[in-house]
């Protein structure tokens, strides 16, 4: 699906009704975007081609120049607009005050071990003891439960705080609250009507008027040690002898998790980002600046790298080994230490990959096996194992185009499950509503994520209550599929130049798509596999300049088919442009979204 803003062109892009994945192209301005754009590009100089992408993405004239240099300073709201912020820093701040140990309990993905680790950074700086806590997929489930509470309780803590899960905990909470535990939640996902007996900082709550809903955890924990230091201030707390922790220190774990968790790449998120990659560039944290190192990552890190690189490697330990392997390289000084951690984090991965090829086979056999476009995929595994759901999930929703679940059933007859879902579809508001309905265990999440633990004799009914929930939604999402194009070039435009003034538009992901550019008429010389199911190719315009592309995960997928197909032939190419560093010198890559026959050998490389 296409992120788009309400005024993209209504035409055929190039002509192009029905690309080899049956979805229209357009232009991503209508008559006022393209007025927009050039107004940007007259007051600020920016070039005509970055001035289409800012326009695209609802930037106007005026607020260009702060858009592309985000400024936390600004863009930083009042912490305390978030409910319940003041108790949960008053509380906080006398546990520092005091050196009360204070539990971190965590979620085992990229979002909690960062959230964790800001957390345990901040108390270690603050010289109060901490611990953190992260549970085994397997043998524990998400969240907090009592067994594990009732642990830190005799291990001496005083204090315990959730982060990235926590908000529908009701019962392991309530266990906290009894042992004196005083639980803090400092989370993101949606909420249900009556939050557990804690003190919830989450903006996703019902009552929360903040409007920091895109935040993911690590931007709430972020938030609230904003607060706890000015607490801490105006409780004396600090000295000369005893200095303020550095709060901008912590952005780089920040810009990971909202990456890693697919928050929104707007407002405060972007600053967020941006502070953090840059700060990510100078390497001080020796967690990152390892796994950078084990995924051969030299140049700056960008979106791209944190998401495919860094976070899935980060993910590995809680998917398939040892759950607190990513919070604890995280928060780790020991340069020796982080290369070993990092090293079995990376193996886990390669593990972790070998698991999903063999999951993912099945499971797109069975979703194959319906005879019409579904509305929803849901499909269950014995044996499966629940560390690859997710990512099982994510394949399945890209290759049908529709919100997808996948199930791994244990020999108790239950089941962890998680979804992915696409743009416009609500996926964590359908599974909250299944759990109020007594469908489901248990289940949460957001927009575009969720997990479940299901009953097996329930199975057919989540089916059948996602169906009847998510028509509507899906049928008006795939209305509007469209892939957007922000503008053409021919493969002799495609520079590093023209990349890095684009690159100012960015960062770039979720709710600032990447540019999408158009290769009109581009004769495919060749097609071949490369790697674990992606296909290479080279395409030549008319004037004879070449460029080198990737179609990541296409060899058995319709695109795929097409390309194969296509060789020799002239064919409009869609995609997103990235710098190939390889063998030390730097050339533009396609990589591949779409295709389709072009109607004829010669079309205008303007711009529509």
């Amino acid at each position: 699906m296409s992120e788009s803003l309400p005024g993209a062109a209504s035409r055929a892009f190039l002509g192009v009704e029905r690309s080899v994945l049956g979805r229209p192209w357009r232009g991503r301005l209508d008559a006022t975007g393209e007025a927009r754009a050039l107004a940007i590009a007259q007051l600020h100089g920016s070039g005509d081609l970055l001035s289409r992408v800012l326009a695209g993405r609802g930037v106007t004239p005026e607020g260009a120049q702060d858009y592309l240099d985000p400024s936390l300073r600004k863009l930083l709201p009042e912490p305390f607009s978030l409910k319940d912020m003041e108790a949960a820093a008053r509380r906080i701040a006398e546990a520092i005050e005091r050196s009360d140990r204070i539990a971190i309990f965590g979620d085992y993905d990229v979002d909690g071990a960062a959230s964790s680790a800001l957390l345990y950074d901040y108390f270690r700086c603050c010289g109060t003891p901490c611990e953190i806590y992260i549970p085994d997929r397997i043998f524990e489930g998400y969240g907090p439960n009592i067994e594990a509470i009732q642990g830190l309780a005799r291990g001496g803590a005083k204090l315990l705080i959730t982060v990235d899960c926590g908000t529908a905990s009701h019962v392991p909470l309530a266990e906290a609250a009894r042992l004196g535990l005083d639980p803090i939640v400092l989370d993101h996902h949606q909420a249900p009507e009556i939050l557990p007996s804690a003190i919830v900082v989450n903006p996703n709550r019902k009552d929360d008027l903040s409007g920091l809903g895109n935040l993911c955890a690590a931007g709430v924990v972020f938030m609230t040690l904003v607060a706890v230091q000015r607490s801490l201030r105006e409780r004396g707390f600090f000295s000369p002898a005893r200095p303020p922790p550095d709060l901008l220190a912590g952005l780089d774990l920040v810009a990971l998790a909202t990456i890693a968790d697919v928050a929104s790449l707007t407002g405060l998120n972007r600053a967020f980002v941006t502070k953090g990659l840059a700060l990510m560039h100078t390497r001080g944290r020796q967690g990152l600046t390892s796994l950078f190192d084990i995924a051969g990552l030299k140049e700056p890190p960008n979106p791209y790298h944190l998401g495919f690189l860094i976070g899935p490697r980060i993910n590995a330990g809680g998917r398939i080994g040892d759950a607190a392997l990513g919070a604890r390289l995280l928060t780790l000084r020991d340069p020796v230490e982080a290369r070993t951690i990092a090293g079995e984090l990376d193996r886990l991965n390669r593990e972790r990959q070998e698991l999903e090829r063999a999951t993912l086979d099945e499971a797109e056999a069975q979703a194959g096996a319906a005879t019409e476009k579904p509305t929803v995929i849901v499909v269950p595994g014995d044996g499966w194992h629940p560390g690859v759901v997710g990512l099982i999930a994510s394949r399945l929703k890209e290759k049908f185009r529709c919100p997808a679940f996948a199930i791994a059933f244990a020999v108790n007859g239950l089941g962890t499950g998680s979804g992915r879902s696409i743009a416009g579809v609500d996926l964590g508001r359908a599974v909250r509503a299944a759990v109020e309905a007594g469908i489901l265990v248990k289940g949460g999440g957001h927009a575009m994520a969720a997990g479940i633990t299901i009953a097996r004799e329930r199975l057919a009914d989540f089916k059948l209550f996602l169906e009847d929930t998510l028509a509507g939604p899906v049928t008006a999402a795939c209305a509007d599929e469209a892939l957007l194009i922000d503008a053409t070039l021919s493969a002799a435009a495609a520079k590093p130049e023209l990349l890095a003034g684009v690159a100012r538009g960015g960062p770039y992901g979720a709710g600032n798509p990447e540019p999408v550019f158009a290769l009109p008429a581009h004769r495919l010389l060749d097609v071949a596999a490369v790697g674990n199911g992606h296909l290479r190719l080279r395409a030549e315009a008319g004037d004879g300049a070449k460029i080198d592309g990737i179609a990541f995960r296409a060899a058995a997928a319709p695109v795929g088919e097409a390309l194969l197909a296509a060789r020799g032939t002239i064919v409009h190419l869609a995609g997103t442009l990235a710098v190939d560093r390889y063998g030390g010198r730097e050339r533009v890559q396609l990589r591949l979204l779409d295709m389709a026959p072009a109607a004829q050998a010669r079309v205008s490389m303007a711009s529509p």
